[in-house]
């Protein structure tokens, strides 16, 4: 195992493209980061430079203590899972993932090529696939072979390129949590690229935004969904989305479409002298006023809305209330869109209710929100007003104790299975 440091890396293709701008990033021996963004970020050309598929245009790559630029991707002692899982049709899974053990003529003994797949078939629940070919197995099960050829390896790193985009719905749940725990009992470095912010959001420790080859933020999962930098990474992060609208500021009330909000002091100083702004509100966020006691109806503001769908989810039930948004925000939001592979569909208010509440399509409802859960963001540079530096370096330093504890707990556990 090895940390990984990235500084100013460049990547420039031959019609001088910046695919990756100057990005720099501390990955910590053992630690689970994700490279995610919308399509064209660059984040898989970026985990192409760290294999050594890609040349570096410029910057320093570090595998432990070693600059590795200039080494070639079997001198690096990384191992990369792919999208497509890259087996070899006519062997046995034994064979797919004792392969690279081969590879490495006269290295290992028949026994220690057996040991080291049979562990790692252990590790992914493989034992009773291991005679069988790719042709017979379902998609995740080839996922997971590609993963135990990754394992044999016994590599500094781990490295995923979007490694469950293949997979149905309910094969990529399956599968996320076979990579988390094989990552957590093996404690490997490991970078995973996915453009899936679900994935993001659950797998990693920490999580890596990047916008057209810019790194936008690094910060737990946590971090950037309570403490997101700009507008592009509140938007990316949450589904559904963030509900995004234009405000307008008259002395101490922000002015939305629905309703006016009352400005705290500490909000009217960080909005300054701008007239208009984006305040952005989770879907969560908001609540049935019919279904609240008396105190949340006191701390929260309260409006009309005329819902035009609904939609019941079992756990979740979500309205729909269009409205219209204002012309001096309008480009900023439609530039955000096209960034999010968004299709710029109808400016509407998505609002996650109780299962209890009774709105239904076509009702007019009272809603309501806890002004201190809005965020305001600047329309201009899209920097988030409302960032509480604090806050965020709390939640990342809570993080990465966790993460310390669970990698712990994971050891201890692997210690205690392996003197039965």
């Amino acid at each position: 195992m090895a940390a990984i440091t990235l500084k100013d890396i460049v990547k420039k293709y031959g019609d001088g493209f910046p695919a990756v701008k100057g990005v720099s990033l501390d990955i910590a021996d053992g630690e689970f980061v994700i490279l995610v963004g919308p399509s064209g970020c660059g984040k898989s050309t970026l985990l192409r430079m760290i294999v050594g598929l890609e040349d570096i245009t410029s910057g320093e790559l570090k595998i432990g203590d070693e600059v590795v630029n200039d080494k070639a991707p079997r001198e690096r002692h990384l191992a990369m899972v792919f999208q497509n899982y890259a087996l070899y049709p006519h062997l046995t899974v034994f064979e797919n993932i004792a392969f690279p053990l081969r590879l490495q003529k006269g290295v290992f003994t028949e026994e220690q090529i057996r040991e080291k797949v049979e562990f790692a078939a252990n590790t992914l629940e493989l034992q009773e696939h291991l005679q069988r070919k790719p042709a017979n197995l379902s998609g995740g099960q080839r996922q997971r072979v590609a993963m135990g050829r990754a394992i044999v390896r016994e590599a500094n790193a781990f490295l995923f390129d979007e490694p469950l985009s293949n997979l149905d719905a309910k094969l990529r749940g399956q599968m996320r949590t076979e990579i988390a725990r094989m990552q957590r009992r093996l404690g490997t470095t490991t970078v995973y690229v996915t453009h899936d912010q679900t994935e993001a959001m659950t797998l990693g420790d920490r999580v890596a935004v990047l916008r057209k080859g810019e790194l936008q933020q690094v910060a737990s999962p946590r971090g950037l969904y309570e403490q997101p930098v700009n507008l592009f990474v509140a938007g990316f992060i949450g589904s559904p989305p963030m509900n995004f609208l234009p405000g307008e500021v008259e002395g101490d009330v922000l002015k939305l479409p629905f309703v006016d909000v009352p400005l705290s002091d500490d909000l009217r100083s960080r909005i300054g002298d701008r007239r208009i702004v984006i305040v952005g509100i989770r879907p969560e966020h908001f609540s049935d006023a019919a279904l609240l006691e008396d105190a949340k109806k006191e701390a929260g503001v309260a409006f009309d809305a005329e819902v035009d769908v609904t939609e019941w989810l079992g756990s979740e039930l979500y309205a729909y209330v269009p409205f219209e948004t204002s012309q001096e925000v309008a480009g900023k939001l439609e530039e955000l869109d096209r960034d999010l592979d968004g299709e710029g569909m109808r400016t509407q208010l998505v609002v996650a209710l109780d299962t209890e509440s009774r709105v239904r399509d076509g009702d007019s409802a009272t809603l309501s929100f806890d002004p201190a859960k809005m965020m305001v963001f600047d329309p201009e540079s899209g920097d988030n007003l409302t960032f509480d530096e604090d806050a965020a370096r709390t939640i990342d330093e809570q993080n990465e104790a966790d993460r310390k504890a669970s990698l712990e707990r994971a050891q201890a556990r692997e210690k205690q299975g392996a003197r039965r």
